[in-house]
């Protein structure tokens, strides 16, 4: 599927990015954006940014966004305890 959106020109200068380039960092910081609130997995936001998962996970550091996204408890049944 493809998805067109328009941005005003003032919208690559100010983020210092080419338009090619624009897309992608876009696609990143919804996936990003999306596994910190809870709505993806790291594999579906990776799929999303159209990195694969270590990539995705590499990249999570520059937003600076843990890529363990758990509550207080979670941690707890994750390990079995």
């Amino acid at each position: 599927m493809k998805l067109v959106l328009e941005f005003p020109e003032e919208a690559f200068s100010s983020l210092r990015q080419a338009p090619e380039n624009f897309g992608t960092e876009l696609r990143l910081a919804a996936a990003v954006k999306w596994f910190e609130m809870g709505k993806v997995s790291q594999a579906k936001a990776a799929e999303l940014a159209g990195l694969s998962r270590a990539d995705f996970i590499a990249s999570l550091q520059r937003f600076g966004v843990s890529p363990i996204q758990l509550r207080p408890g979670e941690l707890e049944a994750e390990v079995g305890a």
